[in-house]
């Protein structure tokens, strides 16, 4: 059974994409809470500087070298945008926008001058195809295992080891990075320990599903957990269950229409992130244009217990304390005026006496509350 799951061209795609999907998710999580996600882009671009140089230096196309190379590449990105923005001259979404295009234009350069008969491609760095991941295989235990896959289980081990030994500290350094230096967590550390395994992750996934679905990877599923959860913890788990659930459905709706199987998957992270916008409990736009609507709603039932108190116990009272009034007089569409009335009488700010709407003792002591800073008179 062993051996004819990987025998399976099927069940290797899944596992790559799985694992991509995994390693990502755990460290994209942590910079989505820093505000650094986009950074990711650069330091997936800035990598093909890294490989090249990597190559020319050691001969070397994969492997630690390539991992070492391209982390330090992804660093050498980070640091000289923060030089630059440290100086003061340009912002750091300017200094991110200068320094990887370079980087980029500069790798794309090498390998068109030094490898053009070496299998070092740009738009397999950037693409992938995570379809062929199954062809290329090493033996493990005597098993055809797809390079891929036991490159990227060894990344998710790394930083699913790296995430749990220091999860107070990277939680801290996230939401709290001045504290966590007042304590000595030394953040900045911690921070470019982040982004070289970010680096590391993204040369160990662009030969199977190339930069574009690792950046989505690393920032669509931790942006949409956020939307749903304000729980670091259940953050990283729903960024992993959305991350898997994008590889499944990408999968399968890639065989159905025949389309390709790494876009449709990056596809896939956008359509849940679709949805948890739109559906999300508390920060969801159908919530929060619930909450509008319910915040309008009882301004306009403060609105209706001041109307209603200024004519208690006056003659005008049988005609101004009535619902024809509040759509006569206030110039309330009918169905509003309902929905007022009801938002009153669940909230029991007011009572139906026949056609008349009396306040009840908690409406009287609202709107007195409203108004008497208006009444009270000022000092002199």
């Amino acid at each position: 059974m062993i051996m004819a799951f990987f025998d399976s061209p099927a069940a290797m795609i899944l596992l790559t994409g799985l694992l991509v999907g995994a390693s990502a998710a755990l460290l994209g999580s942590f910079l989505v809470l820093r505000g650094n996600a986009m950074l990711t882009d650069a330091i997936s671009h800035s990598i093909v500087f890294g490989i090249i140089v990597v190559w020319m230096l050691t001969g070397a196309r994969h492997g630690p070298l390539q991992l070492i190379g391209a982390g330090l590449a992804g660093v050498l990105t980070v640091v000289a945008s923060e030089a630059l923005a440290r100086s003061r001259l340009v912002r750091m979404d300017a200094a991110i926008g200068l320094v990887f295009p370079a980087l980029f234009a500069a790798g794309v350069l090498l390998i068109n001058l030094n490898a053009r008969n070496v299998h070092i491609d740009v738009d397999t760095v950037l693409l992938g195809e995570i379809g062929f991941v199954w062809l290329d295989v090493i033996e493990i235990a005597g098993l055809p295992v797809p390079v891929a896959v036991a490159t990227l289980s060894v990344m998710l081990a790394i930083n699913l080891g790296f995430v749990l030994a220091l999860w107070k500290e990277l939680k801290l350094s996230s939401f709290d990075p001045a504290l966590a230096a007042a304590l000595g967590l030394a953040p900045g550390v911690l921070f470019y320990a982040l982004l070289t395994l970010t680096s590391a992750t993204a040369v160990a996934a662009f030969d199977a599903v190339g930069a574009i679905l690792f950046i989505a990877f690393v920032i669509v599923p931790p942006a949409t957990a956020l939307l749903l959860t304000q729980s670091l913890g259940r953050m990283v788990l729903v960024a992993l269950a959305v991350s898997a659930a994008s590889c499944l459905s990408g999968y399968g709706l890639a065989m159905l229409w025949d389309v390709s199987i790494g876009g449709m998957m990056a596809v896939m992270t956008g359509v849940f992130f679709a949805i948890a916008l739109l559906l999300a409990p508390r920060q969801g736009l159908v919530a929060r244009r619930l909450a509008l609507r319910a915040e309008r709603l009882d301004l306009d039932c403060l609105a209706m217990v001041v109307h209603l108190h200024s004519h208690s116990g006056t003659p005008e009272m049988p005609a101004e304390n009535t619902e024809a009034a509040l759509t006569g007089h206030l110039r309330w569409p009918e169905d509003k005026a309902r929905a007022i009335i009801l938002r009153g009488l669940d909230r029991g700010l007011i009572r139906r006496e026949g056609a008349i709407l009396a306040l009840t003792d908690k409406g009287a002591a609202m709107a007195q509350a409203i108004l008497s800073p208006a009444t009270r008179p000022r000092p002199a």
